[in-house]
């Protein structure tokens, strides 16, 4: 039986929002009394800034800034020093328009950027800092002091929908539904149609080939090649909607993993524009196929990853029945926040009506993710995806439990 820990104590910080960095090898945790980073596999707390630890976890014994305080967001620059940080919670440590750029080895603030409305995210590299506000995205050169590289108006961007991947940067445009993609090294600018209500998740794959989308309804999850915009897949969540919590494509950039308010992960096989297809295990004996073409692998006694099987080759029937489905699913924990849940949308608005991240998804291999949400009840969930006996690719969880207060 699958016994949930013991909640802590009510007087124990909250965790406002969690963030992976670039490589997913590290999550960034904003409390109401400071901020903390993780390594992901395994999870091991490393680092701790706030009243109630006040020294770092590594062999540096420095003073540190009193970070008694609320930190809403936290964005991290790889695994190096360099820290973006956003005050919030019930007692802001910084005003909610201004990032600062805090240099953990040597304890101090090295950037300010003031702008004229609260910030919503905030993604840096190390060549550019992305401020996602409500209805515009500042970017910055990553320099001393940072230089507005660009401004672009979006249309209302209340999560702060943003990815900054190596080569680009996805945000939304000013037409719902529509993603606007920025070339980095020549600022040039593609609009991509990809939904028709407004979009709820993005990302781009690590090599800046592939484009994920997912909008509010939370049903359909499309992907485009990078930089013909082709579509190489159509992908279906579920015929209910559903809030896309998080969107996240493999290392490898040939799966792709979805998490929505139903408590529910799904892996999906996706195809890439300049990979051979990847081979795919039959659910019957040994053989294997290859994915091709279009996204659903098929198998040579016909099994797919179209959920409806043969109704999906019947003619006028409804759509859904030959979308594809993902090859795999299994349940994830979205915590108990029940003194905090919104009747709309349960279990993502903590008490101060601050938006908690739920089912934040980091691959850390191409076949292990991690899933991490915000809270008081706030938790990882390691998953493995391997085989059953029967040769068919499933995904299992190997490990959970709360991060806060862990080492």
């Amino acid at each position: 039986m699958n016994t949930r820990p013991a909640i802590e104590s009510s007087n124990t910080p909250g965790a406002l929002s969690v963030s992976f960095n670039q490589d997913a090898s590290c999550f960034a945790v904003g409390l109401e009394n400071g901020f903390s980073i993780y390594r992901s596999d395994p999870c091991k707390l490393h680092v701790v800034r706030g009243m109630f630890c006040q020294v770092s976890l590594t062999k540096e014994k420095l003073s540190i800034e009193d970070f008694n305080a609320g930190i809403a967001t936290v964005g991290m620059l790889g695994a190096t020093n360099y820290v973006a940080i956003v005050g919030g919670g019930r007692k802001p440590k910084y005003a909610q328009n201004k990032v600062i750029i805090w240099d953990d080895k040597n304890q101090k603030v090295r950037f300010i950027l003031s702008e004229l409305a609260p910030v919503r995210a905030v993604r840096m590299s190390k060549t550019h800092i992305v401020v996602v506000l409500q209805s515009s995205v500042q970017v910055y050169k990553f320099e001393a002091p940072p230089q507005l590289w660009g401004e672009y108006p979006t249309v209302d961007n209340p999560h702060g929908i943003c990815c900054l991947g190596t080569k680009h940067l996805a945000i939304p445009a000013i037409t719902s539904g529509q993603v606007r993609l920025i070339e980095l090294a020549t600022k040039n600018v593609s609009l991509v149609p990809a939904h028709t209500s407004p979009l709820r998740a993005l990302d781009i794959s690590r090599d800046g080939q592939i484009l994920a989308t997912a909008s509010e309804t939370g049903t359909l999850i499309r992907v485009f090649a990078i930089p013909s915009f082709s579509k190489l897949a159509e992908l279906r969540r579920g015929v209910d909607a559903a809030t896309i919590f998080s969107l996240a494509i493999a290392p490898g950039g040939q799966m792709l993993a979805v998490t929505s308010d139903k408590s529910t992960l799904h892996i999906f096989d996706i195809p890439h524009p300049s990979k051979p297809a990847r081979a795919v295990a039959s659910p019957v004996g040994n053989r294997s196929t290859a994915q091709t073409g279009g996204v659903s692998p098929v198998t040579s006694d016909g099994d797919t990853n179209q959920k409806w099987g043969v109704l999906g080759r019947i003619p006028l029937l409804p759509k859904f029945f030959s979308d594809t489905y993902s090859f795999t699913s299994a349940n994830f924990e979205i915590g108990d926040e029940s003194s905090s849940q919104s009747s709309t949308n349960p279990g993502t608005q903590s008490e101060a009506g601050i938006r908690l991240c739920k089912g934040t998804i980091g691959w850390t291999s191409d076949d292990c993710l991690i899933i991490v949400g915000a809270g008081r009840d706030a938790r990882w969930e390691r998953f493995v995806i391997g085989e059953n006996r029967e040769g068919k690719r499933e995904c299992e969880r190997q490990g959970w439990k709360r991060y806060r207060g862990t080492t």
